[in-house]
């Protein structure tokens, strides 16, 4: 069977070494494989932070990089309908609910408690409107308040039953749908979150083999959570080490992330880029001193 892998980024920013890394390692599983994809997504539902030049910006840096894709460029921002049938499934078995809540009440609500509830990845939803009864939702759904939706962590384990994942690195791992809490499935704003998008674009794109940071390990437990509510199939999983900056946080957009448009202005070629990233990869530390080594 060909391995179909896929690099997804957001044209919300440029790439930078992070993004260089996870598009090369998805890149090289698939081209090891006889009758393997690459496959480009475009994940643009943040629409009020996506730019139309970063499109067009993703996908000079890959060709560049020599990081060429196969078939066309999927971007989800034309894939609204199958979020939204998606959601509707899951909220006719009661798997969802919808949440009123602004960031201030569920603020307002962790002072309450003392503390707030702590996930892998920060402060976990309280569960303030999972309570609310059919018969209170419905008039403020009827008068059009904003709400997003969140999975019914609770639920969605008992339909479910036990659930594990195997990751290349990690080994296999036991699902634990509650791990980030009742996590939002489609935001006030947009009608959908990464969570439903990226599960539902998977299966549609008939990916085996997903490729991304360990960041994004603890929101396997939610995915494949997804995947076994919507009968989606399950691929196979490698979370890779991260690209740190000089402080030991992850590169990222909005830490002003050296992009690839800045490295190749400082002179870097694309063989150099790539061996940047790979290097990173294994847990070298060197991305503090790129511009003052190329530049003297």
């Amino acid at each position: 069977m060909p391995v179909i892998t896929r690099f997804a980024p957001s044209p919300t920013g440029r790439l930078h070494l992070g993004h260089v890394l996870a598009a090369q390692v998805a890149w090289e599983l698939a081209r090891g494989s006889a009758g393997g994809k690459f496959l480009l997504r475009q994940e643009d539902i943040d629409s009020p932070r996506v730019r139309e030049e970063f499109y067009a910006e993703i996908e000079q840096d890959l060709e560049w990089l020599d990081l060429h894709w196969d078939g066309p460029v999927l971007r989800q921002s034309g894939r609204v309908a199958a979020y939204t049938e998606a959601l509707a499934s899951l909220r006719e078995r009661g798997l969802v609910y919808p949440c009123f809540c602004t960031r201030r009440v569920i603020q307002d609500e962790w002072a309450r408690m003392g503390a707030a509830p702590q996930g892998e990845q920060g402060p976990i939803y309280p569960g303030i409107c999972r309570v609310l009864s059919a018969a209170e939702q419905k008039p403020m759904l009827e008068s059009g308040a904003a709400h997003a939706w969140r999975l019914d962590s609770q639920k969605a384990a008992c339909h479910t039953g036990r659930l594990s994942f195997h990751d290349a690195r990690f080994g296999e791992i036991e699902v634990r749908p509650d791990l980030l809490g009742d996590v939002v499935l489609a935001r006030k704003d947009i009608g959908t979150a990464y969570h439903l998008a990226v599960v539902v674009d998977d299966a549609f794109q008939a990916v085996t083999h997903v490729t991304r940071g360990e960041d994004l390990l603890e929101a396997t437990h939610v995915h494949r959570t997804l995947q076994q509510l919507l009968g989606l199939p399950e691929p196979q999983y490698h979370h890779h080490r991260l690209v740190l900056d000089q402080a030991g946080k992850r590169l990222a957009k909005r830490n002003d992330a050296a992009s690839i448009t800045e490295l190749r202005a400082a002179g870097y070629s694309a063989s150099e880029v790539l061996a940047l990233a790979k290097q990173a990869g294994h847990g070298h530390s060197l991305v503090g001193d790129l511009e003052r080594s190329h530049r003297g």
